[in-house]
């Protein structure tokens, strides 16, 4: 898989020139999305369907459904505890019956996935330990520190390789800006902004900065990376596959995720893992967490997306990732410095007593110098987003004295050798060994126990099960769950000890989840869209990074949510005129054939004959990536294209017209209801 090796395409202003024409059409659609598409599911749906109570049928044994048909209710599995479904996975559930299907996906350890672990072979920085990824993938400094260049030819060197950056980039817009198609016209430019060239650098937490707390990039205040910007087809220099930056090893992570989520037979451990990382966010754009990266999504969220919640949270608390993102690793009691002092001073007391005379004495220390060595103090970063983000919630009845008792609490808990190897260790020197009050309980079990002994508090506290079973509900049955819902899943989550798997059952086995109400009344994020879309189309993707950059293009760049809220899971986040432009832009590149390293083959799946008949491949289109159940509306708008040149891929008075099947699954796979799962 060599990502540079092809040149930059020409085909993607040929598709923004196309979009352009069909954007009028496409904005009654903007409408319905910009309301959190508040449309009744029902209207794609019989209004007799929905009066008749039918036997229920074998595939959907077990299951309290009673609102949804069984192809309905299929697809909803599929587009809630999986990423969609691919070409042939909705026979296959209904052979299999969809309680067994459910029973396998909360049990991935029972599921053969040696076909993706062939996949992601192609990533080696998965399996390299923090050390080695420092080690082999230095900043670019430190790798000219290493290679014995001098300072002034490190200048040099970065200097020519920005001309050639820069040569590149010119070259990429003059291509961008050729007139497309031969009409003498240039299409107008669909892209936000030139690919960065910036390096990630050691920006200051984000605590510490006046971020507003949402989707960055969805706000227009998304900072430009590597993977963003620009055409997604580009390969960034730094992430190219012989680069040995460190925004290589945040690429990989980024194309690891696409092809899990498109590949994986896994698929409830796939959308847990993104859960939990979103839950339990870190910026991969501060300082060394770029290397920390890999192994908090590999050995702390991957174990225990579906085990104890319990285990979860000591793990990410353990984490250099979060230690170093939320700055524990910083926190020290601040009369830590004064009491290592006087305990050297006894020691050096003992020493004289001990040799009959005392030591010389000392060169006075610079009194600023000491000032500034002894800022260290306690930092408030973690406990606080510790009870408002990982447990309890904005609502969960701390108080700011809570937070600073916490963070007490986790002093000491910090990283061995942070630019080496990364490992936790507790420092018994920089913990306060006072008693703390959380919560209106004493804490004082003494040393690293202090900060076990909150989060045993934490996790058996009854806002936790509440505002957990809350995220989940959000997550896989509607922005504003029942409450009913949340209520069950919470008395589970405190009767099972926090086992997120039997919180998953309640939710899954109740009749909410499965509720007219609750089908198809999610608008799927940046990630989700492009995920389920390559999966709909059975794309072959050898190379993720284009998808990758796609993401980030509609507003969700994989690992560089700064906030640590993670990105929100609500509609109006994600709906926005840009976004849904991007939406449909990245559909007509997948279904056209226009992706750097994905082969999709629509023609096999809407049938060669279709091609003849534009609405025959429409009306195949619909029943093939939207299980036949589209609104009127939406098929009116879509039947107004057919006659479209660019769709008969012919001229108005050619009476010679093939339709473009490309063109007609990409407008379907941009219709809102394939932006809803």
């Amino acid at each position: 898989m060599r990502l540079q090796e092809r040149p930059a395409s020409s085909v993607f202003p040929k598709i923004a020139a196309m979009t352009r024409s069909f954007l009028a059409t496409f904005l009654s659609f903007a409408l319905v999305l910009s309301l959190g598409f508040d449309v009744s599911a029902a209207a794609a749906t019989p209004a007799a369907a929905k009066d008749k109570k039918s036997k229920q049928a074998p595939s959907l044994k077990g299951l309290p459904i009673s609102e949804l048909s069984p192809d309905e209710a299929i697809l909803h599995a599929l587009n809630r505890l999986a990423y969609g479904p691919r070409p042939g996975d909705v026979e296959r559930v209904r052979q299999m019956g969809m309680a067994k299907w459910i029973e396998e996906q909360l049990n991935p350890g029972s599921i053969d996935d040696k076909a993706l672990e062939a996949r992601l072979q192609n990533y080696p920085t998965l399996r390299l330990s923090t050390a080695k990824l420092i080690d082999e993938y230095p900043q670019p400094k430190q790798a000219a520190k290493l290679a014995g260049l001098t300072k002034q030819e490190f200048k040099a060197q970065e200097a020519e390789k920005r001309r050639a950056d820069a040569a590149a980039e010119t070259v990429a817009g003059d291509v961008r800006q050729a007139p497309a198609g031969g009409d003498g016209e240039a299409p107008q430019q669909n892209v936000e902004g030139a690919p960065a060239k910036q390096e990630m650098t050691d920006t200051p937490a984000p605590m510490k900065m006046d971020q507003p707390r949402g989707n960055l990039a969805t706000n227009g205040g998304g900072a430009r990376t590597a993977l963003g910007g620009g055409d997604p087809n580009n390969v960034p220099r730094a992430v190219a596959d012989d680069s040995k930056r460190p925004q290589r090893i945040v690429a990989e992570l980024g194309m690891a995720k696409v092809t899990r989520a498109i590949y994986s037979n896994r698929q409830l451990q796939q959308v847990m893992d993104d859960f939990w990382f979103n839950h339990f966010n870190v910026f991969a754009g501060k300082g060394e967490d770029r290397y920390y990266l890999t192994s908090y999504e590999r050995d702390v969220i991957q174990p225990h997306a579906l085990g104890k919640f319990k285990d979860l949270l000591t793990a990410t608390a353990k984490s250099p990732a979060m230690l170093f993102y939320l700055d524990n690793f910083l926190s020290a009691d601040p009369k830590a410095a004064q009491r290592l002092a006087a305990e050297r001073a006894m020691r050096q007391q003992r020493r004289r007593g001990r040799f009959g005379g005392p030591w010389p004495p000392r060169p006075a220390a610079n009194p600023q110098q000491a000032a500034k060595k002894n800022e260290r103090g306690l930092n408030e970063n973690y406990g606080r987003e510790l009870m408002e983000l990982h447990t309890l919630g904005v609502d969960g009845g701390y108080t700011q004295k809570d937070v600073t008792e916490v963070a007490r609490c986790f002093t000491g808990w910090t990283m061995d050798k942070p630019r080496q190897y990364a490992d936790f260790k507790f420092d018994e020197r920089l913990h306060d060994p006072g008693p703390k009050y959380v919560l209106g309980k004493k804490i004082h079990a003494g040393g690293m126990k202090d900060g076990e002994q909150v989060i045993e508090l934490l996790v058996h506290h009854p806002s936790t099960a509440k505002f957990i079973s809350t995220k989940l509900a959000r997550r896989f049955v509607s922005d504003n769950p029942p409450p009913s819902l949340v209520n069950r899943m919470a008395e589970t989550f405190k009767s099972s000890d926090g086992d997120i798997r039997a919180v998953l059952k309640t939710m899954i086995w109740s009749p909410e989840f499965w509720s007219r109400d609750a089908y198809r009344a999610k608008i799927k994020t940046p990630f989700e869209l492009v995920v389920s879309a390559a999966r709909a189309t059975g794309s072959d993707v050898d190379t993720p990074l284009p998808l990758v950059q796609w993401i980030a293009r509609i507003g969700e760049p994989l690992y560089q949510c700064q906030p640590p809220t993670g990105y929100a899971d609500k509609a109006e986040a994600w709906v926005n005129t840009g976004a849904l432009l991007n939406r449909l832009n990245y559909s007509l590149a997948l279904a056209g054939n226009k992706m750097r390293g994905t082969r999709t083959d629509v023609a096999s799946l809407l049938g060669m004959d279709s091609s003849a008949d534009a609405k025959v491949a429409l009306d195949r289109a619909v029943q093939v990536f939207l299980g036949g159940h589209a609104a009127p509306t939406t098929v009116e708008t879509l039947e107004k294209q057919l006659k479209n040149p660019q769709v008969l891929q012919a001229k108005l008075d050619d009476p010679q017209k093939q339709v473009d099947l490309g063109v007609v699954a990409g407008l379907v796979l941009g219709a809102p209801e394939f932006q809803r799962r």
